[in-house]
């Protein structure tokens, strides 16, 4: 992956995923490099300031637009600001009293310009555990009755976000997205307080059952993706939720306490990590960790899968998908981009069209 900050992968890497969801309306080239170049780096006031600043310029584009009806370019200007805006909220801390106006601001961004798509989602709300997860129906275009793919993001995802390159891919090949935020994730976290839980098919049993019962999907063509820490909660959920069709897994995780077992404490999202898992500390974390392993569970998997992983992930090391991959009874799929490649950083944010065979793949097993 090329570094825009040689000395800071982290930073690099959110650059490099604003470039990736720009290919689907989540930002424009130049006007990210232009913050990039103001970021002062290491300081998270600066990232903060620098992404807001952006998003609220890109949403006055927006609003003046619509006010004079050019309803095209405010989309497309909502959309941008959307996730300028959750860029800025990523690296903030979970009491940082910036957190919530700033997530809420996004989503408001996001909606609007989602309702002035041709074919605008669905926003829905998912009965779960006294509360609700929070989430997003793209409905295929001219589909009726048709495949459903229910998708999670990972430990730092929101649904929003998965509008830019999922929802899209899918949705062109007549495959319909349920976008979730999963317990721990975006709204169902921010909003509902719903924390992380390793049996993660709790989720996503509720959400297919919900899923069959209220959306026009055909109920034996549904399956289960998610991305980056969500190849966890992925394989969990086919593990255990047979009447899931497929799993596709981007980014694989087989032991997230070994991800986080080497760590140090004070890497950019431990307090977020705490967060998630409702702890006080590293050690109550990494200790709730050991739970989060598909020792034992990947070979329950009995549903085709399909794995994509980069070898130079440095956040996912490139063995965890090896180690699920082996430990699989199903038929199963594996694709790992070398490190020579673009494309090999983690979950292919150096280059997107490395998972267009994961779409493929997914639309050749619902033809089946």
């Amino acid at each position: 992956m090329w570094h825009f900050f040689p000395e800071n992968y982290m930073w690099s890497y959110q650059i490099i995923r604003m470039f990736s969801q720009a290919h689907y309306g989540g930002g424009e080239v130049n006007e990210i490099l232009e913050v990039a170049n103001r970021i002062e780096v290491g300081n998270y006031n600066s990232f903060h300031k620098e992404w807001m600043s952006l998003g609220n310029r890109t949403l006055t584009k927006a609003n003046f637009a619509m006010d004079r009806g050019r309803k095209e370019t405010a989309r497309a200007a909502y959309l941008r600001a959307s996730n300028y805006i959750r860029t800025a909220e990523f690296f903030l801390q979970p009491d940082d009293s910036r957190k919530m106006p700033t997530y809420l601001k996004g989503v408001e961004a996001f909606r609007k310009g989602a309702s002035l798509l041709d074919n605008p989602p669905q926003t829905v709300e998912i009965p779960f555990e006294n509360a609700c997860l929070t989430g997003y129906f793209f409905k295929a275009p001219q589909q009726t009755n048709g495949p459903l793919m229910v998708m999670f993001g990972g430990l730092d995802s929101t649904a929003e976000e998965l509008y830019y390159g999922p929802a899209s891919l899918l949705n062109e090949r007549g495959i319909s997205l349920l976008a979730v935020d999963g317990p721990g994730q975006g709204g169902s976290l921010r909003l509902h307080n719903i924390h992380s839980v390793y049996n993660y098919e709790v989720a996503g049993t509720g959400v297919y059952e919900w899923a069959i019962a209220n959306l026009d999907i055909d109920p034996d063509q549904v399956g289960i993706m998610a991305v980056s820490m969500g190849g966890y909660m992925a394989a969990r959920c086919a593990a255990f939720e047979p009447r899931f069709k497929l799993c596709a897994i981007w980014g694989a995780v087989y032991d997230y306490y070994e991800t986080w077992a080497n760590r140090p404490d004070n890497h950019p999202l431990s307090n977020i990590l705490q967060h998630i898992l409702d702890v006080s500390n590293m050690q109550e974390a990494r200790e709730k960790l050991r739970n989060y392993t598909l020792k034992g569970v990947a070979d329950k998997i009995k549903v085709p899968t399909y794995i994509v992983h980069g070898e130079d992930d440095r956040q996912n090391i490139v063995e965890n998908a090896y180690r699920v991959y082996n430990d699989l009874n199903c038929p199963r799929w594996l694709k790992i981009i070398p490190t020579s490649d673009t494309g090999s950083a983690h979950c292919q944010v150096d280059n997107i069209t490395e998972t267009f065979e994961m779409y493929d793949w997914i639309k050749e097993q619902f033809s089946r």
